[in-house]
C-alpha cells in the first residue's frame, strides 16, 4: 500500500492507492509503450537529480524548521498541514507569489483592524470533514460532527458580518483587505441549517428531547423504567442486607443486576450471570427480568428515534453539502494566510518588494529603503540593486533567541515565586536541595536581552553576478548565506521578510545551496567529493533566475588546487548567467577576481582586533585580510615566533595586507564622510522645510492683513456714506424751507424726497457718482434747484453724460420726460441739470 495526500484548494483528502492492484489487461500495450518509457528515462533521471539537489539545498538551509515555525501559527490541524505543504513545495510562479504576498498583507491589515481577525480556534475541522464524509455516504451524521458544522457556519457568518461592518464604517477597508474581501464576502451560509442543528442537538453532541415527540416519549419511558428497577433493586437489597452485608446494584450489558461479595446469593432468586471462587457473584433477580426486557426495548426505541432525527438532519445537510465543503476549504486557506501573517507580525517582518529580474519581463528600478521617497535612511537612496536587504535577521536565530529569553524570564519568575513561598512557609526546603541563585538568573536574562541577534545588510548592485565574502571562522559568513537564502524563499512563499526596513528582492525560480559537511558514507564520498558533487549538480540545474549559495568553496583539499578550482567554479557560474551567486571562502586568490571581472564583488566580515572577536557585520567592497598573526601577537605568542611567521608568510602577502588595510581605512573614511554628508543633507532638508513653513506663514499673515485693511476701508466707507446722506438731507431741507412753497406743493415735494431716499436705500449708486452728485448739489444755489425746466429746454442727463430735450413735465410726480438722440427717458427731476 502506498499512501499520499491530495491538496485541493488547500484541503487535505487522504487517498490510498493500491499499487499491486494495478495490472495491464493487454500485455502488448505495455510492450508498445516500452520504447516511450526508455526515451523518458533521461528526463526522469534529470528530474530526480533536480529533486535531489533541491531537497539537499532546502535541508542545509533548514527550510523545514522554518516551515514548522510558520505552521505553528495556524489555528487548525488541517491549516498546519496545508501550510507546511505549501511552504515546502516552493513551486509558485511570480504571479502566484505576488498573490500570496497580497493575501498575507491583507491578513495583517485585518489583524491591525482588530475586528476582523482570522482566528479559527473554535472550529473542529476534523469533525467537519467527518460530517461531510458521512453525509456523502448517506450515513447519519453524529451529534458532535453536526455541532462542528454549526460552529463552522456561525464562525463564517460572524467573520462576514464583521467584515461588512468594517467596510460600512470605512469603504477603504474593502481595498485594503483585498483579495480576502472577495473570498469572505462570497461565503454562502444557510442560517436555517444552523438554527435546525441548534434546535435538535445539545452542546455535548446529544440529541435533545425536543427533537421529536417519539424521542421524548421513549426517553420518558426509559427514565420511568429505570426508576422502577432502581426501587425494586433497593427493596431487594434492603431485605437481604442482614444476611449478606455487601450488596450493590450493577449494570451488566444494559441490564440491572445485584452484585454480591459472596460466591452464592441464596436469598435472591434470579439468573446467575457470574460466580467466581472468592470473587462474589452477579444475579439478575427474576422480578427484574421483565423490567430489564422492557427497558432494553425502550432504549432501542430511543436509539431508533435518535437515528431518525440524525437521518433527517443529514438529509438537510446534503442539500448544502457542497457549500459546507467550500466553506471548510476557505477556512483552511484563510488559516494558512493567517499563519503567514501572524508569523510576520510576531517577528517584526516587512512586506518585500518582489520583482522579476532582468530578462524576465521586468527591470530593476529606483529603490527607497523605507518604502517612502522621503525616507531619511542612512543608506544610499537612489541606486539600482539586484538585492537590497537592509538589517535582515535569520528567522531561526531570532526564534531561538526569543525562546531562550522567554525560558530565562520564566525561570526568574518561578524562582521568585518559590523564594516567596518558602519565606511564607507554604513549602519546605528539601534536604540537600541547592539554594536558588536569583541574581544569577537575572544576570542571564540581562545577558540575553543585550545579546540580541545581529542583523546583516546585503546590497548587491545590478551589475554584480558573483559576490565573494571572506572573513574569519565563526565570523557569521554561513549565517549570512542562510539569511539571504531564507529571505528569498520566504518572499517567494508569501511571507514577510524579517528585516527592519523595506527590502527589494528578486523572484528566484530556485535557491541552491552547498553548506556544511556533505560527506556521504552511502556513496563512499569524502567531504570534498560530496561538496563537488553537490556543486556540479547545482551548476547543471541553475538558471538565469536562480540564487546559488556556496559555503567555503574550494575547501577540503590542497589550498592551491582548492583556490584554483574555486576560481574556476565561480567564473563558470558568472559565465553561465546565474542571476546571483554568493560564495564564502578563506582563499585569498578568490579576492582578486573582482579586479579582472566586473561581475564580481568583494565583501568581508568585520573583525574587532581590539577585543579579538567578530562583529558579525559586513564590509562591502573590501576583501578580508588575514588576522591570524596579529591575533597571535596580541595573545602573547613570543615575538620570535610571530616574526618568523611573518617572514614565512612573505613580504608580498604583507604588502597585500597593507593595501587591504589602507582600503579598509579609506572605506571607513568614506563611510564617515557619507554619513556626515547625509547628516548635512538632513539639516538642509530641515532648513528648507522650515523656510517653506515660514513662507507659508508670511503669506497667510499678508492675506490676513489685506483682509483686515479691506474690512476697515469698507467700514470707513459705510460711515462716510452715512454722513454724506445726512448732510444731503439737511441741505435739501434747508433749501425747501427757504423757498417756502405752497402747502400742496410742499407735501408733494416732501413725498418725492422721501421716495427718492427710499429708492436710494435699496439701490445705492457708486460712491464716486454719489460724491459727484453731492458736490454738484452743493455748487447749486437753493434758487437754482427750485427752478423747474420747461418743455423744449435743453437739460443735462447726469447718468448718461449727455444733453437732451424736455418733452413733458409731471411736477406732481416729480418726474420729467427727456429725449436724447433716439431715446426717450423718464427721469426724476433730481437726475437732470441745465
Amino acid at each position: 500500500m502506498n499512501c499520499c495526500a491530495l491538496f485541493l484548494n488547500s484541503t487535505i483528502f487522504p487517498i490510498t492507492i493500491n499499487i499491486k492492484s494495478v495490472t495491464f489487461k493487454n500485455q502488448s500495450f505495455f510492450l508498445r509503450q516500452s520504447s516511450v518509457v526508455s526515451a523518458n528515462l533521461s528526463t526522469i533521471t534529470k528530474h530526480k537529480s533536480l529533486s535531489s539537489v533541491h531537497s539537499n539545498s532546502l535541508r542545509v538551509l533548514e527550510w523545514d524548521k522554518l516551515c514548522d515555525s510558520v505552521s505553528s501559527f495556524a489555528t487548525t490541524s488541517f491549516g498546519r498541514e496545508a501550510t507546511k505543504a505549501q511552504l515546502w513545495s516552493l513551486n509558485q510562479t511570480y504571479e502566484e507569489s505576488l498573490r500570496l504576498l497580497e493575501e498575507t498583507n491583507a491578513a495583517v491589515e485585518m489583524y491591525n483592524h482588530g475586528g476582523c481577525r482570522l482566528d479559527f480556534t473554535g472550529i473542529d475541522v476534523v469533525l467537519v470533514k467527518s460530517a461531510i464524509q458521512q453525509a456523502r455516504r448517506s450515513l447519519p451524521v453524529d451529534g458532535n460532527a453536526a455541532m462542528a458544522v454549526a460552529a463552522l457556519l456561525q464562525h463564517c457568518e460572524t467573520l462576514q458580518l464583521n467584515l461588512k461592518a468594517a467596510i460600512k464604517e470605512d469603504a477603504d477597508w474593502y481595498r485594503r483587505f483585498m483579495p480576502l474581501t472577495e473570498e469572505i464576502i462570497g461565503f454562502v451560509i444557510n442560517r436555517s441549517l444552523v438554527k435546525l442543528i441548534l434546535q435538535i442537538i445539545d452542546e455535548d453532541g446529544s440529541v435533545k428531547d425536543s427533537a421529536s415527540p417519539t424521542l421524548k416519549r421513549s426517553r420518558e419511558q426509559v427514565r420511568m423504567l429505570e426508576r422502577k428497577i432502581y426501587q425494586l433493586m433497593d427493596s431487594l437489597i434492603r431485605s437481604e442486607k442482614n444476611e449478606t452485608p455487601f450488596l450493590e446494584v450493577s449494570n451488566i450489558d444494559g441490564r440491572w443486576c445485584i452484585k454480591s461479595g459472596v460466591d452464592q446469593l441464596k436469598g435472591v432468586k434470579g439468573l446467575l450471570l457470574y460466580s467466581g471462587s472468592g470473587r462474589g457473584s452477579i444475579v439478575e433477580p427474576l422480578s427484574a427480568v421483565p423490567l430489564n426486557d422492557e427497558l432494553q426495548q425502550a432504549r432501542a426505541s430511543v436509539a431508533k428515534a435518535e437515528a431518525d432525527v440524525l437521518s433527517m438532519l443529514t438529509e438537510k445537510m446534503q442539500i448544502d453539502l457542497d457549500e459546507i465543503e467550500k466553506l471548510l476549504n476557505s477556512i483552511i486557506q484563510l488559516d494558512m494566510v493567517n499563519a503567514r501573517a501572524t508569523f510576520g507580525l510576531s517577528f517584526g517582518g516587512t512586506y518585500p518588494d518582489l520583482f522579476l529580474p532582468e530578462g524576465s519581463g521586468s527591470s530593476t528600478s529606483v529603490v527607497y529603503p523605507s518604502g517612502n521617497k522621503n525616507s531619511n535612511a542612512s543608506y544610499p537612496i537612489k541606486r539600482e540593486w539586484t538585492l537590497y536587504l537592509p538589517k535582515a535577521y535569520h528567522p531561526l536565530l531570532l526564534q531561538q533567541h526569543r525562546q531562550n529569553l522567554q525560558k530565562a524570564r520564566k525561570d526568574v519568575s518561578n524562582a521568585t515565586s518559590d523564594i516567596r513561598r518558602k519565606q511564607q512557609g507554604e513549602i519546605m526546603a528539601r534536604k540537600g536541595e541547592k539554594a536558588i541563585d536569583l541574581p544569577s538568573l537575572k544576570m542571564q536574562v540581562t545577558a540575553l536581552e543585550q545579546a540580541h541577534p545581529v542583523p546583516v545588510d546585503f546590497f548587491v548592485n545590478h551589475k554584480t553576478r558573483v559576490l565573494v565574502i571572506t572573513g574569519p571562522n565563526t565570523g557569521g559568513k554561513t549565517i549570512c548565506l542562510k539569511t539571504v537564502g531564507l529571505a528569498a524563499m520566504m518572499a517567494k512563499s508569501g511571507l514577510y521578510v524579517l528585516a527592519s526596513e523595506s527590502v527589494k528582492i528578486p523572484w528566484f525560480d530556485a535557491v541552491f545551496a552547498d553548506i556544511g559537511d556533505e560527506q556521504s558514507l552511502s556513496q563512499s564520498l569524502s567531504t570534498f567529493s560530496g561538496h563537488l558533487k553537490q556543486i556540479n549538480d547545482i551548476r547543471l540545474h541553475a538558471t538565469n533566475q536562480s540564487l546559488v549559495l556556496l559555503d567555503e568553496v574550494g575547501a577540503g583539499t590542497n589550498p592551491l588546487e582548492g583556490a584554483a578550482l574555486g576560481m574556476s567554479l565561480l567564473e563558470s557560474f558568472a559565465e553561465t548567467g546565474v542571476l546571483l551567486t554568493i560564495a564564502t571562502t578563506h582563499h585569498g586568490e578568490l579576492k582578486t577576481l573582482k579586479y579582472s571581472n566586473d561581475t564580481f564583488e568583494n565583501a568581508c566580515m568585520e573583525f574587532d582586533e581590539v577585543n579579538l572577536k567578530p562583529t558579525f557585520k559586513i564590509l562591502w567592497g573590501v576583501p578580508g585580510r588575514s588576522n591570524a598573526i596579529n591575533i597571535a601577537e596580541k595573545l602573547g605568542v613570543p615575538s620570535i615566533i610571530v616574526d618568523n611567521a611573518r617572514e614565512l608568510y612573505g613580504s608580498a602577502s604583507a604588502e597585500i595586507d597593507e593595501v587591504i588595510t589602507e582600503m579598509e581605512r579609506l572605506k571607513q573614511d568614506f563611510k564617515e564622510y557619507l554619513e556626515e554628508a547625509q547628516h548635512h543633507m538632513m539639516l538642509s532638508k530641515d532648513l528648507y522645510e522650515n523656510l517653506l513653513v515660514a513662507r507659508r506663514k508670511i503669506m497667510e499673515h499678508g492675506t490676513r492683513q489685506r483682509l483686515r485693511k479691506m474690512r476697515e476701508i469698507s467700514e470707513a466707507a459705510a460711515m462716510a456714506r452715512s454722513i454724506l446722506h445726512n448732510k444731503v438731507r439737511q441741505l435739501r431741507a434747508s433749501a425747501i424751507q427757504s423757498s417756502q412753497p405752497t402747502p400742496t406743493h410742499k407735501s408733494q415735494h416732501a413725498l418725492a424726497i422721501n421716495r427718492q431716499h427710499t429708492m436710494a436705500e435699496y439701490t445705492e449708486p457708486p460712491m464716486a457718482y454719489k460724491s459727484a452728485s453731492f458736490i454738484e448739489d452743493i455748487k447749486q444755489t437753493p434758487s437754482e434747484k427750485s427752478q423747474l425746466p420747461k418743455v423744449g429746454d435743453m437739460v443735462y442727463v447726469s447718468s448718461l453724460g449727455r444733453k437732451g430735450t424736455v418733452l413733458r413735465l409731471e411736477p406732481s410726480k416729480d418726474e420729467i420726460v427727456v429725449q436724447t438722440g433716439n431715446m426717450k427717458l423718464k427721469l426724476k427731476l433730481i437726475d437732470i441739470g441745465k
